[in-house]
């Protein structure tokens, strides 16, 4: 005789990318097992690897694809899993900047981290009166696959680091159109796209590069004040490993 099945409560977000709702499940013992293996190893490609495996167990709305998410989407679901499995709170011990030895017992309420946008952020980027180029968030198939680093973005200091600049802005174009046509990157090939971007003038890269600095981000900041020396120190939760290691 089978064992009976155990109900696992779901619950629904916004995705802060699309706006869309999708359903999801808390972390089941497994998943743990996951975690825990992903966390001892210290290494950002099994970690990464591990939040994919353990988003498309978690989400439970179909056609969801996780290695095509933006990185905010997937930072946001991740914590949203970690908050209706572990806890609301997240209570860490925190080592004081100012003198590096004060320890200060610290809470973070997970319904107060949220996705950043900045107002003057957008995909759309003009490069002419009659030209745009629509750009697509790098997906967490892209960290995996590129090393993406979006500092390295516009980097100019080796050749090395401009042709992987190029590589990780050509991977997030989506398409290039004026009023008559259209031409979606998927169909240029990769010499086509870095020909695009080798004719670009300083000022319109400049704008790609803008694209990347100012994209939404799960960022959180919390300011502690040192109980021996009373110096307010700054704690700043940023990008993929930030928020899974907690």
């Amino acid at each position: 005789m089978p064992l009976p099945k155990i109900i696992t409560s779901q619950y629904e977000l916004i995705l802060p990318s699309t706006e869309k709702v999708i359903k999801y499940r808390p972390f089941l013992v497994k998943e743990e097992k996951i975690l825990l293996e992903a966390k001892e190893s210290k290494n950002e490609t099994q970690i990464i690897n591990s939040l994919k495996q353990i988003l498309k167990n978690c989400i439970l709305t179909k056609g969801i694809k996780v290695e095509e998410l933006p990185s905010f989407d997937i930072e946001y679901i991740f914590l949203n899993i970690r908050a209706k499995s572990a806890g609301e709170n997240l209570d860490i011990i925190y080592t004081c900047d100012d003198d590096e030895e004060t320890k200060v017992p610290l809470t973070i309420f997970i319904d107060e981290i949220k996705v950043q946008k900045d107002p003057e952020h957008s995909r759309d980027i003009v490069l002419q009166d009659n030209l745009i180029l629509r750009m697509k968030y790098p997906s967490l198939k892209q960290f995996v696959g590129k090393g993406f680093d979006i500092g390295e973005v516009g980097e100019q200091s080796s050749s090395e680091k401009i042709e992987k600049s190029f590589e990780i802005i050509a991977s997030c174009m989506d398409v290039i159109f004026n009023n008559e046509e259209s031409y979606a990157a998927s169909d240029c090939t990769k010499k086509e796209l870095f020909d695009f971007l080798d004719d670009l003038t300083n000022p319109q890269f400049s704008k790609i590069e803008k694209f990347f600095s100012t994209m939404p981000v799960l960022k959180h900041t919390v300011v502690i004040e040192n109980p021996k020396t009373k110096v307010k120190n700054t704690l700043t939760l940023e990008g993929l490993t930030s928020f899974f290691t907690l």
